[in-house]
């Protein structure tokens, strides 16, 4: 199977190109080798490829400058999402794409299913919301949406890497402990995409997660605890409990976004690994260089 990603310098392309399939011709490309954007540049490439599939791990992230800077989110999560779904419309190319827990409001007290009512709380989840809705708008039955949240690599920006540097330089660090998800580890997000990828026959909206729920200071504590114990920090860091009110940022977040992965697991048959596990293995890698 021939597959691109665009995306590949980030968290989820850097992994989906590391952990591919034996037997998978694979076209990786950066914004700096394929943009988006750039409807012509990116029909050209595709007609040019001519992949099996298309894996978009390409977008714009920063969820507070988006506030500030509207337009460059929505040409990434909207436009540069619809003209990989057009050209993967007229090369006949299957389309996963991947979307994010931002596209609910945090109102909800049980975990959200994949046919919930988005109801996206600033220019971010709009953008990726847009987007999904652009793809399957343009590939019905040729595309996969999925969701995740949390993500996290051993490269990269993220907030893995920010609590280590924090915890390292000031040995404590100020966490919100009333927003609360289930981070995800890119490599686990790769293990499923890939999983999809050997099922022509599915598409539609899903999620994935690794399992577990926590907030984002008991994460920033198992950071701190499993950091120590492997020798990335030399004693455990003071993590200290705030709310979003006292830490207030451009975008609003939602306060609750777990996501029900059923429907994922039922299809490609694997169970995400626990969050903490997974945090396990990040820091090993980490400390591995």
């Amino acid at each position: 199977m021939k597959v691109l990603i665009t995306g590949a310098g980030g968290q989820v392309g850097r992994s989906l190109a590391a952990n591919a399939p034996g037997g998978t011709k694979l076209i990786a490309t950066t914004r700096g080798e394929l943009d988006i954007v750039n409807e012509a540049a990116t029909a050209a490439a595709i007609n040019h490829e001519q992949p099996d599939l298309i894996i978009n791990a390409a977008a714009y992230t920063a969820v507070d400058k988006a506030e500030s800077e509207p337009k460059l989110a929505r040409q990434v999560n909207e436009i540069g999402a619809r003209n990989l779904a057009e050209a993967a419309a007229q090369s006949g190319a299957r389309l996963i794409h991947i979307s994010t827990d931002f596209v609910f409001d945090g109102k909800s007290s049980v975990p959200y299913l994949p046919s919930d009512t988005p109801a996206p709380l600033g220019t971010y989840g709009k953008t990726k919301l847009a987007g999904e809705r652009a793809v399957l708008g343009c590939l019905p039955d040729r595309s996969i949406v999925l969701r995740t949240a949390w993500v996290y690599a051993p490269l990269g920006r993220n907030f893995v890497l920010t609590m280590l540097r924090l915890m390292r330089e000031k040995g404590s660090v100020r966490v919100v402990s009333d927003q609360i998800g289930s981070p995800t580890s890119a490599a686990s997000i790769a293990d499923a995409i890939w999983a999809f990828s050997a099922r022509a026959d599915v598409h539609g909206t899903f999620h994935w997660t690794d399992a577990g729920v926590t907030s984002w200071y008991d994460f920033a504590v198992a950071i701190s605890e499993e950091a120590a114990a492997c020798g990335l920090l030399p004693e455990r860091a003071e993590v200290i409990p705030i709310s979003t009110e006292d830490y207030p940022t451009p975008a609003r977040r939602p306060a609750f976004s777990v996501l029900d992965c059923q429907a994922t697991i039922d299809e490609i048959g694997i169970e995400p690994p626990h969050w903490r596990d997974s945090l396990k293995r990040v820091l090993e890698e980490i400390k591995r260089g």
